[in-house]
C-alpha cells in the first residue's frame, strides 16, 4: 500500500517518512522526526522533536508524541525519543524527550498506551507493556516488559517496574516494584504474585511454584529485606531464572523494594 497523506498534514522539511504511512487530517509531523514503514497517524495526532517511531505504530488522534521535557534542568541542546515497533498510543497520550543533549526516552515494541496517559522525560519502557487510560508516569522511570498498569496509575520519579508485574488501578508506586507482583494502594503495597498474567504468558506450573516461593519469602516469612535476599540467594532455586530475576532487580534497587501488606 502506497503512502496515504491528507492534504490538511503538516510534514516539516526534515521529516524522514518510511514507505506506507498514513497521515490523516491535520495531523503534524515535525523537522527531524523518523516515522516507520506503515506506520499511522490519525487525524491530529503530532511527532516534534527528535523522535524515531519504529514500523506500524499507531498514533490515535490528539496524541502528542516527542515534545520537549516537562523538567526544568533542561539547558538546550538535542535530546530525543526513540519507540520500537507495533506501539498503539491511544487519544491524548503524551510521550516526552529526554532532558539532557543527545539522551534519550526509551520505548519498546508491542506496547499498548491508553487514552490520557503520560510517559514523562528520561523513561525506559519494555516490550508487550499495558498502560491504561491516564497512567502516569513521572521521570526516570524504568518499566520491563510485560507490565501491566491500571488506570490512573502513578508512578514516583525513579521507581521500577520488575518483568510481568502488575500496578492496580489508581494506586500511587513510591518504592521498586519487583518482577511478577501485584501492588495496590496509596502508596502501594504488595498484594500478591501476578498468578493469572504469568500464566497467559505461557510461564508453566513449576515457574508459578518457584514465584509463589519467592513471595513467601520476601512477604510472608517475616524477613527483613537482608535477610530475605539472603534466603533467596541460598534457596535450591536459586539459579533459576526466575530467583535469579528478581535477585538482580533487588541488587539494582535505590529507592529500596516496594513493602507488603
Amino acid at each position: 500500500m502506497a503512502a496515504s497523506i491528507h492534504p490538511t498534514a503538516i510534514i516539516e522539511p526534515g521529516a524522514e517518512l518510511g514507505a506506507d504511512v498514513q497521515i490523516g487530517a491535520y495531523a503534524f509531523v515535525g523537522t527531524g522526526v523518523q516515522l516507520g514503514a506503515g506506520t499511522q497517524l490519525h487525524h491530529h495526532a503530532s511527532v516534534e522533536g527528535r523522535t524515531m517511531l519504529g514500523a506500524k505504530c499507531e498514533l490515535f488522534p490528539y496524541a502528542c508524541i516527542g515534545g520537549k521535557t516537562q523538567d526544568l534542568k533542561y539547558k538546550g541542546g538535542c535530546p530525543g525519543l526513540r519507540i520500537g515497533e507495533r506501539n498503539v498510543f491511544r487519544e491524548y497520550v503524551t510521550v516526552h524527550a529526554a532532558t539532557f543533549d543527545d539522551e534519550f526516552t526509551v520505548i519498546g515494541s508491542d506496547n499498548t498506551i491508553l487514552a490520557y496517559s503520560h510517559i514523562a522525560h528520561d523513561c525506559i519502557v519494555g516490550d508487550h507493556c499495558v498502560m491504561s487510560n491516564g497512567t502516569m508516569l513521572a521521570g526516570h522511570v524504568i518499566v520491563e516488559d510485560h507490565v501491566i498498569i491500571g488506570g490512573y496509575g502513578g508512578v514516583h520519579q525513579f521507581c521500577r517496574l520488575g518483568a510481568y508485574a502488575m500496578l492496580s488501578a489508581t494506586a500511587k508506586l513510591v518504592q521498586d516494584l519487583p518482577p511478577f507482583f501485584i501492588a495496590d494502594g496509596t502508596p502501594a503495597i504488595v498484594r500478591a504474585y501476578n498468578k493469572v498474567g504469568l500464566e497467559r504468558n505461557g510461564h508453566t506450573p513449576e515457574q508459578l511454584d518457584r514465584v509463589k516461593q519467592i513471595f513467601r519469602i520476601l512477604y510472608r516469612d517475616g524477613l527483613n529485606r537482608t535477610q530475605a535476599i539472603e534466603k533467596l540467594a541460598a534457596h535450591p532455586d536459586a539459579s533459576s531464572a526466575e530467583f535469579q530475576r528478581v535477585i538482580a532487580f533487588a541488587a539494582k534497587s535505590t529507592r529500596g523494594l516496594t513493602p507488603g501488606a
